[in-house]
């Protein structure tokens, strides 16, 4: 065995790791044609999952779902019996794109959204295999057994509420219930290499050298401010690559809001507003992949003009940014580390190309590539 292979197959047993609740199963090499599941595979509540082969029909509470099925599946939407169709979750030109490569996705049972109050009948009547539910489901216990009683394996995967914990797991708990095993893992592979990059470089950072952040979700939404992440979510992230979340100090749970008077008061080094094709209508932060350049910039402009954000030191110094929100609250976090890695510390990450990444990921990995506009920066005669 060569230096290469013996280096792939521990790192994948230490990526398997975190799905096994015990036991010496051997990870390392998975075949997608697995008769069974390891024993002792668990989901991000802890639960044992049992299988009995690969699993192709199932109902999804999220419709973001179907981006991380697309890193490790030719055709994600072929997998479905029952979606939520949440179309700006996914933003409407993702949803299209999917829409082309899988029609049958326009006619699904619908289930409810991990948004909303959880819907038992819906998923009942979709008779799945399995039931993939987010970890912030308010789905019960009782309601878990009811669907287990019905021969519904039920599993929870989480790549949204604690990313730095529960992104990895879920996706390989993905790879393992499908029989793609090899998939996940490569994935999963090519994240943690460019996440232990920066990682290493920011705990060389001294706390005087980590600027002070203001992420403002969702910008311009309503017209108001000051919508922004807490503990965990996006705010993880922020810490991850080294910057201080002003909404942390004030905000204990992952989302919520601050007042426009704490942010003046804090003047932030660095703002970065959120975005997507369903602030269109309220004048916010559009991006996505029917945007261009040019739209981009005009609407981040836009947004960081209003009373109060013009004033930022963030904004006057040019240190103001929009990235997409789609794109961050997704699986493919990396490209969105990246990027904020860059602007927080320009000098440090000057040789990580976020588009390069992205751009590996639709040619390597995804079923439907990321292609349009997902971060801008003001323009030079903005900034002055």
């Amino acid at each position: 065995m060569t230096i290469r292979s013996r280096a792939r197959g521990a790192f994948l047993a230490v990526a398997l790791s975190g799905l096994l609740a015990g036991g010496c199963q051997d990870a390392s090499a998975p075949g997608e044609d697995a008769a069974a599941s390891p024993a002792g595979l668990v989901d991000v509540r802890g639960r044992p999952i049992q299988l009995r082969g690969a699993l192709s029909q199932i109902a999804i509470d999220d419709a973001r779902y179907l981006v991380a099925l697309g890193l490790i599946h030719p055709d994600p939407g072929s997998l479905l019996v029952a979606w939520p169709q949440d179309v700006n979750r996914l933003g409407e030109e993702t949803y299209q794109q999917f829409l082309a490569k899988s029609p049958g996705l326009a006619t699904l049972p619908k289930v409810a959204s991990s948004a909303g109050s959880f819907d038992l009948e819906s998923l009942l009547a979709a008779k799945p295999q399995l039931a993939l539910l987010s970890l912030e489901s308010n789905v019960t216990d009782t309601q878990v057994a009811q669907l287990e009683a019905a021969g519904i394996t039920v599993a929870f995967v989480d790549f949204f509420v604690q990313p730095l914990k529960n992104l990895e797991r879920s996706l390989l708990l993905l790879g393992e219930v499908t029989g793609r095993q090899r998939q996940a893992q490569e994935f999963v592979q090519f994240r943690r290499e460019r996440m232990d990059r920066i990682a290493k470089a920011v705990a060389t950072l001294p706390a005087a050298d980590r600027p002070t952040v203001f992420l403002e979700a969702h910008a311009g939404m309503g017209g108001d401010c000051c919508n922004s992440p807490g503990r965990g979510n996006i705010g993880d992230y922020l810490s991850f690559v080294g910057g201080h979340n002003i909404g942390a100090d004030v905000i204990e749970q992952s989302f919520g809001k601050l007042n426009l008077e704490y942010v003046i008061s804090r003047d932030p080094a660095v703002y970065i507003g959120t975005g997507g094709p369903h602030l269109a209508k309220a004048n916010g932060l559009v991006l996505g992949a029917a945007v261009s350049p040019e739209q981009a910039r005009a609407a981040l402009a836009r947004v960081t003009a209003r009373p109060g954000i013009a004033g930022l030191s963030a904004v006057r110094s040019g240190n103001a940014h929009g990235f997409s929100h789609q794109l961050i609250n997704s699986p493919l976090d990396i490209v969105a580390v990246e990027t904020f890695a860059k602007w927080l510390h320009p000098d440090l990450f000057a040789d990580l190309d976020p588009a390069a990444t992205l751009d590996t990921i639709n040619r390597r990995f995804l079923a439907v590539p990321y292609r349009g506009t997902f971060w801008v920066d003001l323009p030079a005669s903005s900034k002055e």
